[in-house]
């Protein structure tokens, strides 16, 4: 029953992730260790994704390769790399609690801000060095975590309103860095047991359809709308992060 369980909720939260990274940036994807963790542990969830999020990252390659702004990835990965660090040493000592809280707020006051002030939707900012490399250490910390380093990207990446495939191409090239990076701490860590991998091998081909409807739909979906779709999920994600966190 116990196995049952996980299934059940690990199937959609999958499926999710691989849409919401292969269509619209990922946002999304911060729902998957939240729902499986309502079975089993968030440190289990967690390595049970890790593998599944590479395989879509190596199709995310495929699919958007020469798509993707590099100068945003030279100022964010540096980031990134030191968050990812930090957050390997507080792995299990920071209260997972803390971090969904406090981003949750910051989800929502970001999309509120857009939402609810015309002026912001009117403007679109340009590239600094200095806010990517804050955002890419704090995707990078949240990211090794809980996988939830979407959001913190998104708020550094939506405002620039590059184009929709850009966008994505850019998500797509950061967090398969950032991924291919967590592997070692999640091997230091013993995230990476035989259960863990025979369930990420079960559920490798739900990965490999949940990005390949995200990129279907996203060839669909017109760039207006794609962007309030965004940032209608950063909301959304946001509301959620606050729930888990107060929970």
């Amino acid at each position: 029953m116990e196995s049952l369980a996980f299934y059940l909720v690990a199937i959609p939260a999958v499926l999710v992730f691989g849409v919401s990274k292969g269509g619209f940036g990922g946002g999304l994807g911060i729902v998957a260790v939240p729902l499986m963790s309502l079975v089993v542990s968030p440190a289990k969830a967690a390595g049970v994704l890790l593998p599944l999020l590479v395989l879509m990252d190596l199709i995310g390659l495929a699919v958007y390769r020469r798509r993707w702004d590099r100068g945003i990835i030279r100022a964010m990965l540096p980031g990134a790399v030191l968050g990812i660090a930090a957050a390997s040493f507080a792995f299990g000592y920071l209260p997972d609690r803390a971090v969904r809280l406090l981003l949750g707020l910051i989800a929502i006051g970001f999309t509120l801000n857009y939402f609810l002030r015309p002026a912001v939707r009117a403007v679109r900012r340009t590239h600094r060095p200095g806010p990517a490399a804050f955002w890419g250490g704090v995707a990078g910390f949240t990211s090794t975590l809980a996988h939830s380093g979407g959001p913190p990207a998104n708020f550094y990446l939506l405002p620039l309103k590059p184009d929709k495939t850009v966008f994505v191409g850019t998500m797509v090239v950061l967090f398969a860095a950032i991924n291919a990076l967590k592997l070692i701490p999640y091997l230091w860590l013993g995230l990476f047991d035989r259960t863990n991998l025979i369930d990420s091998l079960i559920l490798s081909p739900l990965a490999a359809l949940g990005i390949g409807l995200g990129v279907w739909l996203h060839k669909r979906v017109a760039e207006t709308l794609f962007y309030r779709l965004c940032y209608l999920f950063v909301l959304l994600t946001g509301f959620k992060l606050l729930w888990d966190g107060l929970a």
